[in-house]
């Protein structure tokens, strides 16, 4: 079983910056892949980004690739989404989650959720 508590999110200006953070507690040794999603109103869970459990490969979706940064401390179980150039469509509720299964863009794939965290980009 995984755990996640996600923070960061609050209002920034349009070309700004913040860095999200999804602090982990398991007792399962197997490391899972750790993805972002983010849910706009009105609007479906959509793929952000993701960092397999090799803490090395990495995806994005189009729409943040070169904005936005995911990294993984595996000492601190911790993963981190730096987020810059903010645009106001970035504005929704950001969801860190973890997964044992692949691919890892596969919101399905995902069992373990944060509670998530308001990201607000003003123009």
């Amino acid at each position: 079983q995984v755990q996640l508590v996600d923070s960061g999110g609050g209002l920034v200006q349009a070309g700004g910056s913040l860095r999200l953070s999804c602090a982990a507690s398991t007792r399962t040794i197997m490391r899972p892949h750790m993805g972002w999603f983010r849910q706009a109103p009105g609007k479906e869970r959509e793929f952000v980004a993701a960092i397999l459990s090799d803490g090395v490969t990495t995806h994005y979706a189009a729409s943040v690739k070169g904005r936005f940064t995911i990294s993984r401390d595996n000492a601190r179980n911790t993963v981190y989404l730096q987020m810059d150039t903010l645009k106001p469509e970035d504005t929704a509720v950001y969801y860190c989650a973890a997964a044992f299964r692949s691919p890892a863009m596969t919101s399905d794939n995902y069992s373990y959720w944060g509670q998530g965290t308001q990201v607000t980009v003003s123009s």
